[in-house]
């Protein structure tokens, strides 16, 4: 944190559940954070009453009509937020030279570019869009280390490794023997996989322990979720892919753990909530008040484990078929998943489909080792089309 001032944020996808939750720990620190700028994909009235409390200094919206309307309402409360919406607004208030800190939660691979820009900016990056290190791999940890950037994990598992791993980054080479990522399960768990094409979008959208937007809660329940995250972690924290591993840990209460090369193993805990992982990114090495509530260990069941099922979810051993393959693959799995996903919402996909799309396209789609953000995104779209094809041809 700067000396003598607060700390300056701008948060892309306020609105979103984790863009929330951070307006929320920020709110409980009025004397070290100030919000910068805010962005929303179509909600005006969410992002025109965080405008209302925290009086950023820009606005940026996706689209004109919905910025137009932003506008308009910022005028008739006497609001003074400047609204943004042409092309490269999430890139510019991301690198800001007066912003420090920003907090990517914008879902999908939309947010890879103004991820990059904060990069390259050298701006404290706290990542909760996990694709944009996903579709970017290399190329978005090296923007990282030019641009000297502090990269700051907020999902909770990388969150927790983070935690547990020795500050001294040079040391982790010779000290871990391998990182475990745990996972809930989703809401079927114990399911039978023979009825999952019965699923509805309101069932895959009920998640048993965090209150989630509707793509990830869809890829909580396929464990597409804990793929992406396996591939995050690979990149994250400079590991092989047999280095990552994934547990079944229904109670959520470790959020993931390391083991080192003496068998010993940390493990950071805590209640299933968001503020703890993004109150560390915030104020890290200091730890401040998130708002969570505190485990009561005499009240806690039984912490049960169970292996991550390949049958049940075959999604998940994507993410080490992906970090295997050519480079780019995992962009193309993010990428066809996305669309899969979306196809599953709009009920045009049934749910035991989504993981059949993924695996065709990964198939189809042959890259060759992006090197610039455009390429990136040809890949990117390369993939969509492809998926699009499948799901169609797979469609009820």
């Amino acid at each position: 944190m700067n000396e003598g001032r607060k700390l300056r944020v701008t948060v892309l996808g306020s609105t979103g559940s984790v863009g929330v939750s951070t307006l929320d720990v920020i709110s409980r620190h009025p004397e070290r954070f100030e919000v910068f700028a805010l962005s929303a994909a179509t909600k005006v009235d969410e992002l025109l009453a965080q405008c209302a409390r925290y009086k950023p200094r820009y606005a940026a919206m996706a689209s004109g009509p919905h910025a137009a309307q932003l506008a308009e309402k910022l005028k008739q409360n006497g609001l003074g937020t400047t609204v943004l919406t042409a092309q490269g607004a999430l890139e510019m208030i991301a690198s800001h030279e007066e912003v420090d800190a920003v907090m990517a939660a914008i879902v999908g691979a939309a947010g890879l570019g103004p991820c990059l820009a904060a990069a390259r900016a050298g701006k404290r990056l706290m990542l909760a869009n996990k694709e944009a290190i996903v579709v970017g791999g290399e190329l978005f940890m090296r923007t990282v280390r030019d641009g000297g950037a502090n990269l700051m994990p907020i999902d909770s598992e990388h969150s927790a490794i983070f935690q547990c791993l020795p500050e001294d980054r040079s040391t982790w080479a010779q000290r871990v023997d391998h990182v475990l990522l745990t996972a809930s399960g989703g809401p079927f768990r114990l399911r039978d996989p023979k009825t999952l094409g019965a699923i509805t979008p309101e069932e895959a959208c009920a998640h048993p322990n965090f209150s989630m937007g509707r793509k990830i809660s869809v890829d909580s329940a396929t464990m597409m979720n804990k793929a992406l995250e396996v591939i995050e972690a690979k990149w994250l924290f400079d590991l092989t892919p047999e280095q990552v591993k994934v547990v079944i840990h229904p109670q959520q209460i470790i959020h993931s753990m390391v083991q080192f090369q003496d068998s010993s193993v940390i493990a950071q805990l805590g209640t299933p909530d968001m503020r703890v992982p993004i109150a560390c990114g915030l104020a890290w090495p200091a730890r401040i008040e998130s708002g969570a509530g505190r485990l009561d260990f005499a009240a806690l069941s039984a912490l049960t484990f169970e292996d991550a099922d390949a049958a049940r979810f075959p999604g998940l051993h994507l993410a080490w078929h992906a970090l295997r393959a050519l480079p780019g693959t995992t962009a193309v799995l993010n990428a066809a998943n996305e669309v899969a996903v979306e196809a599953f919402l709009a009920r045009r996909l049934r749910f035991d489909r989504i993981h059949a799309v993924n695996l065709e396209t990964l198939e189809t789609v042959r890259p060759s080792k992006p090197g610039s953000l455009a390429d990136l995104l040809a890949l990117d779209a390369e993939a969509r089309a492809a998926a699009n094809a499948t799901a169609q041809r797979f469609a009820h």
